[in-house]
Parts: structure tokens; sequence; C-alpha cells
């Protein structure tokens, strides 16, 4: 047990050099004017990037068939266009605010509202994405009619 207890602390302290060794990538962040430093909007993906997308149609016809039991799909994405940008200013995470008209696999057209979030992908790395569908959020959680996720 002792063995175990001490390759464990051996593989910690190996890890925690390695991600103090790594370089802090300089191109995410920028110099305000007043000082301050804030996160870069620089490569945000566009409303319509196919990859993000991607994402939320992939999401959605997984929370639907694993947490609602529903066949239901976003088949197309029409309409999409930028709400903000930045709102609450430079020195705060880059979002970029959207929404679109998608085309379900019911026939019915709903809006979905969606974020692009700079440096919050999985354990802060890469990009991703935060969406509602008006009409289909049964727990409410981005209540009233998905405003929630929009600035």
């Amino acid at each position: 047990m002792r063995k175990l207890i001490q390759a464990g602390g051996l593989f910690a302290a190996a890890m925690s050099f390695l991600f103090l060794a790594l370089p802090v990538q300089a191109g995410n962040y920028a110099r305000t004017d007043d000082g301050m430093i804030a996160f870069s909007g620089d490569n945000m993906p566009a409303c319509d990037d196919p990859n993000v997308l991607g994402r939320i149609a992939s999401r959605f016809a997984y929370r639907e068939s694993h947490f609602w039991n529903s066949p239901l799909t976003i088949e197309q994405f029409e309409k999409m266009r930028e709400v903000a940008f930045r709102p609450w200013g430079e020195p705060f995470i880059p979002r970029r605010f959207c929404t679109a008209v998608t085309l379900a696999s019911d026939g019915h057209r709903r809006v979905v509202n969606y974020s692009v979030r700079k440096g919050l992908g999985p354990i802060g790395i890469g990009n991703d994405v935060q969406w509602c569908v008006v009409g289909l959020d049964p727990l409410m959680v981005f209540a009233p009619d998905c405003r929630a996720a929009l600035p």
C-alpha cells in the first residue's frame, strides 16, 4: 500500500511539473487601454460556422434521444444572425450570442438561441457552445422562452 501511495505521489509531482512547464498561449490575452488583461476575441467562430451548428444539432439529438426518449432532431438551420459580441466588455471572456431558425424532424420551425464561448471547452481548452431551442426546454433552464440564453 505504501508503494502505491508513493507511486501516486510521484505521478502527481510529474504531472504538476508538466503542466507548469507548458507555455501560456499569449495570443489569448491582450492588455486594454486601462492596463487590465483581457481575453482576445480573435478567431471566434461566426454564428453560421458549420462546426458550431453541427455541435448544436448533435447535442440536441443526443439530449432528445437519451433524456426525453424522443426521435426529434434538427434537420436544418436558417437565418443565423449575431445578436451580440462581447456585450459585457473587453475584460470578460469573449462570447458571441446568436439566434437562428431551425427545421426539426417533426416539420416544425423553431428558434434556437445560442452562444459561442471562447476558452470554455473541456478543461478550458477550445470553444464551447451553449444553446436552447424555444419551446423545447422542458426543465425551463433558460426560461422564459430561452431568453436566458441571450445576453
